[in-house]
């Protein structure tokens, strides 16, 4: 029998997309069920985000015309990755692919997902062949990212977004995972089953706007460092070390200085260089810290993650 396929995309404010995207994989869903791909009785799920427009009217009528879709709307706007986990947690089949609403992943890669499911992967990622429709700044700042998460020690797919297959058993143990902070690209490779990676041609946004801006990136990318990664907080051992081994060479040097010539402003050196330089290391530690203390904070709040209003 083939699998039950359950289609999840997060989202928010995509009223000038969602049709298109519909449409898109009411084909989609049709191809597969005749290849026998696919259960017949498999679903997509949009999960609205709290978005201020049109979106969940029109998830509401494409469930109503279509038993095929589906809806789960969020009581309030919570983020891309929370509402994204919503979805995963609530969708129902035998596997469960995720994708964004902007048709910039592109659908018809399902097909080779479910064929390397069918080999034994309880994992398929989904991998951007290139960056083509990328602009320099985003190429190079999203390639920096994923070189960075790699330097700290965090084991992620490079070139992967949030477009992936995970089987029910995957899922199940997804959800014991508990954190408030989340980042899903660095907790599903954790859960450690049969992979497989399924290349694929991204395009450009097909209506709307991008809702990640710059400051969305870099506070996502700090999300991820301080979730996974205790490499800062070496680095600020190390930082401490450093500026003492560098302390006691400037005070060799002023001593030298001062013996060999003479010719030293005196008190300068050994009070204005050493208090700029250890109070920009003060700052930049005390910065880092508070990064890990607000993360330990919010999780033993151990407040809900979200919370589901309607399910369609």
């Amino acid at each position: 029998m083939p699998p039950r396929l359950g289609l999840v995309i997060p989202c928010y404010n995509e009223e000038e997309v969602l049709p298109e995207t519909q449409r898109q994989l009411r084909v989609l869903l049709d191809e597969l069920i005749a290849d026998a791909c696919i259960a017949p009785d498999s679903r997509v799920y949009f999960v609205d985000d709290g978005s201020r427009d049109r979106t969940w009217r029109q998830i509401e009528a494409f469930s109503a015309d279509d038993p095929n879709f589906g809806g789960i709307k969020l009581s309030r706007n919570c983020g891309h990755q929370r509402a994204l986990l919503a979805g995963l947690l609530s969708a129902e089949g035998d596997v469960i692919v995720s994708m964004d609403a902007d048709l910039q992943d592109d659908p018809r890669a399902i097909k080779g997902m479910l064929a390397a499911h069918a080999e034994g992967s309880d994992i398929v990622y989904g991998v951007r062949s290139s960056r083509t429709t990328d602009t320099a700044f985003k190429r190079l700042t999203a390639q920096g990212f994923y070189r960075l998460m790699t330097v700290m020690g965090v084991d992620v797919v490079f070139d992967h977004a949030d477009y992936r297959l995970m089987t029910r058993r995957a899922i199940e143990n997804l959800r014991e995972f508990d954190e408030v902070n989340l980042f899903l690209r660095g907790i599903i490779p954790l859960i450690g089953f049969k992979s497989a990676r399924v290349e694929y041609a991204r395009s450009e946004r097909f209506a709307g706007e991008s809702k990640y801006p710059l400051r969305k990136m870099l506070a996502f990318a700090i999300d991820g460092i301080t979730s996974f990664s205790v490499v800062p907080l070496r680095f600020i051992s190390g930082i401490g070390l450093a500026t003492c081994l560098v302390s006691l060479m400037m005070a060799g040097w002023i001593v030298i200085r001062a013996l060999a010539s003479g010719a030293t402003v005196p008190g300068w050196a050994s009070t204005v260089v050493p208090m700029y330089f250890l109070g920009g290391v003060q700052l930049l530690s005390i910065g880092i810290l508070g990064e890990y203390v607000a993360k330990s904070y919010l999780e033993t709040k151990r407040r809900p993650r979200f919370f589901i209003d309607k399910l369609l």
